[in-house]
């Protein structure tokens, strides 16, 4: 189930959010939360709900491991046996055929020929999010900045929220707690015009820009060796702007459906083409991502606390594995790298950058931003390097005749991006105001428009 489709809209968002609101204690409104959620998850595939009830069992008895024991062993058993299986889960279902072809591809280098079963394998829906979740609650517990909660709706409530289940943000348990906690005093009408404000903001990126976006981009793709270097560009700044705009869009509509029900989900994007340096990016775009890489990896690996080469190696690392979650390809393991490179010249060259007026540093990072995405998006290396190519080797080619639509809604999204305000600005100074009303209305008729009209468009994350 899409939140971008009629059903969901006209039919189960309705109902979640009046049985809700009907009843009236903590325990009755985590279980129909629970309910909803894996209502709303068995959408795609109902036998996968048994995986993630499996995934919540195994870190909801950490997490009472870790309020039972006290001596360090035991903990320790609490806090690496559910990670490993959860760990071990997501690496059948998303990385067991890759780890094989790579093993074979590796044995041909070597002159052998390795054969290597290939199994059909169904990635489970959002099992990178939720699995970040259960992970990120047994650590917290372990390191107690959390107290584990007794309540196992209440925690099944937190893994299964569907506002933010299969493409995030990624919600930390302390950071809902509160929240949770207080489920049965939550105040309807609190947060009810915010909720709504987010949702159709998010309903806007996503059906009017991301998705209006996505049919000329992937056309354009789809033919890459016939593109004039123009084209290359347009493409790839129609992708750029594309996968924001969706990303941004799901993530303002998880934070809208959050507030709905009394819950504060943290915003997750603030203006990543407006960063001015490597670090800076990564501090604006997918931050519930970032910061997770960054306290659970990055950290625990020694951060910055070991001298310099040990920073570097830390960084990079982080950024690998951060690519690898991605997507099960070696396309993203390099564009992991690629940030990585870029993270550790910026530490290397801060002080002399720096000097640099922003706009430049702003405008350079944004193509910097560009190039990586090109290995995020191509299927291959092949296409990668083509593309590559003409973006940087001036070519005759297709390019924008006939795209004069496309061309005024990417230059509108670049503006918007580079130049507008961002969900935290508007966090940070919301005001009901009487114009928001028609101009939500108006905004919310032209999204349910363009849905009747056509298939709903599924959001690029989900593949992760």
């Amino acid at each position: 189930m899409l939140f971008n489709s009629l059903v969901f809209i006209f039919t189960f968002l309705p109902i979640a959010y009046a049985v809700f609101w009907i009843l009236r204690s903590a325990r009755s409104r985590y279980i129909w939360l629970t309910i909803t959620g894996y209502a709303f998850y068995s959408y795609w595939n109902p036998k996968f709900c048994l995986l993630m009830a499996f995934s919540t069992g195994v870190s909801y008895c950490a997490g009472l491991g870790f309020l039972k024991y006290e001596d360090s062993r035991r903990r320790k058993l609490c806090l690496v046996i559910p990670i490993v299986t959860d760990l071990s889960l997501l690496g059948f279902f998303k990385y067991a055929n890759f780890t094989l072809s790579t093993v074979s591809d590796f044995g041909r280098l070597l002159g052998a020929d390795i054969k290597v079963p290939h199994y059909d394998i169904i990635l489970p829906v959002g099992i990178s999010f939720y699995t970040f979740h259960t992970i990120s609650y047994i650590v917290d517990s372990y390191r107690r900045t959390i107290r584990p909660t007794r309540n196992f709706f209440e925690f099944a409530a937190y893994v299964s929220l569907f506002s933010q289940l299969v493409a995030g943000p990624i919600v930390r348990f302390r950071q809902i707690e509160q929240d949770l906690d207080g489920v049965a005093v939550a105040d309807q009408t609190r947060w009810l015009g915010r909720g709504i404000y987010f949702f159709v903001f998010g309903l806007v990126e996503k059906v009017v820009v991301a998705d209006g976006l996505a049919s000329p981009v992937n056309a354009m793709l789809a033919h890459y060796t016939t593109l004039s270097t123009i084209g290359a560009w347009a493409a790839m700044l129609g992708y750029t702007c594309q996968l924001y705009f969706d990303f941004a869009g799901y993530s303002a509509m998880a934070v809208g459906l959050g507030y709905l029900f009394g819950l504060r989900i943290p915003q997750n994007f603030n203006s990543p083409y407006k960063s001015l340096d490597p670090s800076d990016f990564w501090r604006r775009w997918h931050i519930s991502l970032s910061t997770c890489l960054r306290d659970y990896l990055y950290i625990p690996l020694g951060g910055n606390r070991r001298g310099s080469w040990m920073t570097y190696r830390n960084m990079m690392l982080t950024m690998l594995i951060g690519g690898l979650w991605h997507g099960a390809a070696w396309t993203f393991v390099v564009w992991g790298a690629y940030h990585g490179l870029l993270l550790g010249l910026y530490k290397r060259f801060a002080h002399q950058w720096d000097q640099l007026p922003a706009r430049f540093r702003q405008f350079v990072m944004f193509v910097l931003v560009v190039i990586g995405w090109v290995f995020f998006r191509a299927t291959n290396f092949s296409m990668a390097i083509a593309v590559l190519r003409t973006m940087w080797i001036p070519s005759r080619g297709a390019g924008l005749a006939g795209q004069a639509g496309f061309t005024a809604l990417l230059c509108a999204a670049l503006g918007w991006s580079v130049f507008g305000p961002n969900e935290y600005d508007v966090e940070r100074e919301f005001r009901w105001r009487p114009a928001y009303t028609y101009g939500l209305a108006l905004a919310f008729g032209a999204c349910i428009a363009i849905m009747a009209g056509g298939r709903s468009s599924p959001f690029l994350y989900f593949q992760f």
